[in-house]
């Protein structure tokens, strides 16, 4: 578990370092968040992409792998590993988002983890790092959908001892959620079937260009029903 959990930080690093994100100046949908949104990118086919081309509007996609919550490396905010930080000012319609995993991951292990999931968001919903960066995006003016993870029903991946972490996580997002009509909480925890391993990459964790259209579609659906 070490030795993963060491690769997937290394390799959020250099596609971090390595990705350029691309201006969009018409751009009316923001898009944020950690390697669930971001995957895929180079072969132009993350879920921002798929998100453009459902509803044919541009997306501003300033996602970055490894992004979480808290972060105190230098340059974590000016490279979006700061995932509040990946958020700027703009005439944005819709901002979409995901995050919270990688401080259930690295921060506790996705084991003992009611400290770091208080932190993130209450179990009303209404106070944590999460609803605080979402007020902040509501006060812009946009409308917000934020979603959860996708699940690996019926088949291994070694983050499986955080399904009960993301359970309460969607939860408690669904709850923020309740609270603003201009906030809507997508659960993806129904997304892959059962047994099926073409949703995800080899290494399990994150969506291969299908799990990232799958997801494009759902969120194209609440945007342009």
């Amino acid at each position: 578990m070490g030795a993963l959990v060491l690769r997937i930080v290394l390799t959020s690093l250099l596609i971090c370092l390595a990705t350029t994100l691309a201006a969009e100046p018409d751009a009316r949908i923001l898009l944020m968040g950690d390697s669930m949104m971001a995957s895929n990118r180079f072969e132009g086919q993350s879920v921002g992409d798929f998100v453009q081309a459902e509803t044919s509007l541009p997306v501003q996609d300033r996602s970055v792998v490894g992004a979480r919550y808290f972060y105190y490396l230098p340059l974590s905010g000016a490279t979006g590993l700061r995932l509040p930080a990946q958020y700027h000012k703009g005439d944005w319609d819709w901002v979409v988002l995901n995050g919270g995993g990688n401080a259930l991951l690295f921060g506790c292990g996705c084991g003992d983890c009611k400290r770091m999931m208080n932190r993130l968001i209450s179990t009303d919903g209404k106070t944590g790092a999460i609803p605080e960066l979402v007020a902040t995006l509501r006060a812009g003016g946009a409308k917000v959908i934020y979603t959860g993870y996708l699940r690996n029903p019926g088949t291994s991946t070694p983050i499986k001892s955080c399904k009960p972490a993301g359970d309460e996580l969607d939860r408690r997002l669904a709850a923020m959620a309740s609270l603003d009509q201009g906030v809507q909480f997508l659960s993806l925890a129904d997304l892959v079937p059962y047994g099926d391993t073409s949703y995800h990459g080899i290494d399990r964790v994150h969506p291969s260009p299908k799990g990232s259209r799958a997801i494009g579609v759902r969120i194209s659906r609440l945007i342009a029903p």
